[in-house]
């Protein structure tokens, strides 16, 4: 067990939630911060060095923004949920970009229950909406939670069929807690959160939902479900992007056939063509569907998380890393000779090199903060321009 598994104090997720609101720390960052100093309230602390460092600030946002953002959230009748934390969806935690912070309305427990993601066209035909919510009341029936963005058209019509069995929903938004998007699914989203479902927002109070945030949104239905089901996805669609990543993540992939002579159902078919299970109904998804994601390097990797990255478990907060974390710039250097703009695993890394994993990722996390080299998921590295 490391600091990470524990509930944080109040103090520290105050720090976790300015950490995680600093323009230019993203989720992967976020978590090699807190990895290398041992809390966030440590990592706000070397913040200043870091900047002078790259030459580019970090600018936290102050302490009396965020107590705000607390007090509404509480206000509203919800809380936060930090990575680590004991009540974090645990199949969430296992992405390479899981977010550090959400923020949470309703029963929590829903959660822990196992859930399916079903997603697919805002302007989905009848016939679309209706199979959506049959097939989102029949899985709901059997056990399952149902996730989905809360959009127009299916999203809408699979938290209406989990309703209808008076089972759990989870809604993903794009924007923050007091920001329903579509306005007219305000309604719905209090009804979900009335009625033993969640809504999980990782922006902002206040943040209203721009294109951009939607494929952040669509990482997390994929990562709280062990498989997505696409009813009606036109090519190029943001459905398409939430089975992409779901495949990435190692969740199965489940796709309803659609005339094709529907525009609407062109990227749905596809998907059965490249592999997605064919799916008429509940017994389909349940067949193919999983107790845990598959295995694969993603996964295999993340047990070692924390541990490998320089902060030996147990470490009380703000512990620095221990003295096989600190790196030469010979070491440095014989990283970066390893590197090319190619992405490679860090696994190879480690192969390759005399070092401990700590002290690699100590060099990869200056580097990654110099703006020399740009994680990826899978747990791949890449020299960027400026390497």
């Amino acid at each position: 067990m490391t600091h990470l598994d524990a509930g944080p104090t109040s103090a520290e997720a105050l720090a976790r939630i300015r950490l995680a609101r600093t323009e230019g720390i993203g989720p992967l960052t976020f978590r090699r911060l807190l990895e290398r100093c041992g809390s966030a309230r440590a990592a706000l602390a070397a913040l200043p060095a870091l900047s002078a460092r790259r030459g580019t600030p970090f600018a936290p946002p102050p302490e009396a923004g965020i107590r705000r953002e607390m007090d509404g959230v509480a206000r509203l009748g919800g809380r936060f949920l930090h990575l680590g934390e004991p009540g974090y969806p645990r199949l969430l935690a296992l992405t390479e970009d899981a977010p550090p912070v959400l923020a949470l309305l309703g029963e929590a427990e829903a959660l822990a229950a196992p859930a399916v993601a079903i997603v697919g066209a805002r302007n989905a035909s009848a016939a679309g909406r209706r199979m959506a919510e049959d097939l989102a009341e029949a899985l709901a029936g059997a056990g399952h939670a149902i996730v989905s963005g809360l959009a127009r058209g299916i999203d809408a019509a699979a938290h209406l069929g989990a309703l209808r069995a008076r089972g759990r929903t989870v809604a993903a938004v794009a924007g923050g807690l007091d920001q329903p998007y579509p306005p007219e699914h305000a309604a719905l989203q209090n009804r979900i959160a009335a009625e033993g479902g969640v809504i999980l927002a990782e922006a902002p109070l206040g943040t209203a939902p721009l294109a951009r945030h939607f494929p952040r949104r669509n990482r997390i239905v994929a990562g709280l479900a062990l498989g997505v089901v696409v009813v009606e996805a036109a090519p190029r669609s943001g459905s398409l992007i939430t089975a992409r990543l779901a495949l990435e993540q190692g969740r199965e992939l489940f796709a309803i056939p659609g005339s094709p002579l529907d525009p609407r159902c062109r990227g749905s078919n596809d998907l059965i063509r490249q592999g997605a299970h064919l799916t008429e109904g509940a017994e389909d998804v349940l067949a193919h569907l999983p107790e845990a994601p598959r295995d694969g390097p993603l996964f295999a990797l993340r047990a070692a998380g924390v541990a490998e990255a320089g902060v030996p478990p147990g470490a009380p907060p703000g512990a620095p890393p221990p003295a096989s974390a600190q790196a030469t710039s010979q070491d440095t250097r014989a990283v970066v000779g390893l590197l090319g703009t190619t992405p490679v695993t860090v696994d190879d890394i480690l192969r390759r090199c005399d070092l401990s994993a700590a002290a690699v990722q100590a060099i990869l996390l200056d580097l990654e903060l110099d703006g020399r080299v740009e994680m990826l998921p899978g747990h791949r590295v890449a020299l960027t321009g400026a390497g």
